[in-house]
């Protein structure tokens, strides 16, 4: 049986390091909500443009913290969040979430990328289940509706990816300039459907369910490769897919989140299904950890080359799923790699300078200089981390 009593004052201690980071050096108090930007040398950016996963993401972590960290400021963060969140990303007239709006909250990207959307409902769910703000409630059902009724396909199922402003068809549907331009994709399925089953969590609307359950067919049937255990990443609208790498990251952060979708359901088919994907999921993923315990970015079988960088994320997403994967079969090697992994981070990706953790590592361990807040650098992955790790461990015991 592993020892945690040490590795979860540790985790809990980091937990308070990343809020502290974001609660010091985010909040922007001259034109309100949160800095768009700081880069690699925690300088901030202050004319940066604000996006909406970003904000949603930040609204998510300090509201999920709450409970665990019983620290006011942290729901008060959280508060902060939603109300830019409602004043500057939502779109009163069409009833969508900007992707990104200027330094100053005046709207710049105006399209309606689903991912953005799903992780605005992530996070005025988890908002709700602690403030009971039913104004927040209110907004994630009606953020939902919205997706239902324009990105569903009703005829070969899924959900097509972007939108313009007033929800017209848009010719460039990518997530980032390293995505394909596919109608639809793994990313953006998996988020939806974490979404819609934090949405459950605290409205237990029927409908809802049903479309969730539907949601965790179509990702089994698409999305998960039963040959290899992988995920399959792009598909255009009629499921023909676009190879493309493998993500380790995807990999493990879906093999434990698509079980708690299914958990969430309450699907009894459906959930024992997803343990065992997670199990095998989790199997797959040691292909992509390497001896010092740190995980690699992604692998391309094309070029037959691992991408050789260990970025920050699918280090937090790898302890989620290994300690899930060591809580249903009992083997504690799942355990062993998270213990690992937690070293490597302490070493090569705690910026102990400066707070939160860096971009990543090259294959030489030199830092990726990129940010360390913005964009895509957010709270959500390593604090959502730290919080199940706590929560996992502190329910001891298990088989």
């Amino acid at each position: 049986m592993p020892q945690h009593h040490t590795i979860t004052s540790e985790i809990s201690q980091e937990l308070h390091n990343i809020l502290q980071y974001w609660s010091t050096h985010t909040v922007d108090t001259q034109h309100g909500g949160f800095i768009g930007q700081i880069d690699t040398d925690n300088q901030i950016q202050e004319l940066a443009e604000k996006g909406s996963v970003l904000n949603a993401r930040i609204l998510w972590s300090f509201a999920a913290a709450y409970p665990v960290t019983k620290d006011k400021q942290h729901l008060e963060l959280a508060e902060r969040a939603f109300h830019y969140l409602r004043d500057y990303f939502y779109d009163p007239e069409n009833g969508g979430i900007y992707w990104s709006v200027h330094y100053d909250g005046t709207p710049k990207d105006t399209k309606n990328q689903i991912y953005a959307i799903a992780f605005t409902i992530y996070g005025l769910s988890e908002f709700y289940a602690v403030s009971q703000n039913e104004e927040a409630l209110q907004l994630a059902i009606r953020l939902y509706q919205k997706i239902e009724q324009y990105s569903f396909d009703p005829v070969n199922k899924g959900y097509f990816e972007a939108f313009t402003q007033d929800w017209n068809p848009i010719q460039d549907q990518r997530l980032s300039d390293k995505d394909a331009n596919e109608k639809k994709t793994m990313n953006t399925h998996l988020h939806i459907v974490e979404a819609y089953a934090n949405l459950y969590r605290v409205w237990k609307d029927e409908t809802l369910r049903t479309v969730i359950i539907q949601l965790l067919e179509t990702i089994a049937a698409h999305f998960i490769n039963p040959e290899t255990w992988h995920l399959k990443l792009f598909f255009d609208d009629l499921w023909n897919e676009k190879p493309d790498v493998i993500s380790y990251g995807h990999d493990i952060e879906a093999a434990w989140l698509l079980q708690w979708c299914a958990e969430i359901s309450e699907s009894e088919p459906l959930i024992a299904r997803y343990r065992e994907y997670a199990v095998q999921m989790a199997e797959v993923t040691k292909e992509g950890i390497d001896t010092d315990g740190g995980l690699w970015y992604e692998f391309d079988p094309e070029k037959k080359e691992m991408i050789a960088e260990k970025h920050w994320w699918p280090q937090a997403e790898l302890w989620i799923g290994m300690i899930n994967a060591w809580q249903l079969t009992g083997n504690a090697a799942y355990y062993k790699i998270f213990e690992k992994n937690w070293r490597f981070v302490q070493r090569y990706l705690l910026d102990t300078q400066n707070g939160e953790w860096i971009w990543g590592i090259h294959a030489d361990t030199t830092s990726i200089a990129k940010d360390k807040a913005g964009f895509w650098k957010c709270p959500y992955h390593n604090s959502r981390a730290c919080i199940e790790v706590l929560k996992r461990l502190n329910e001891e015991p298990h088989n």
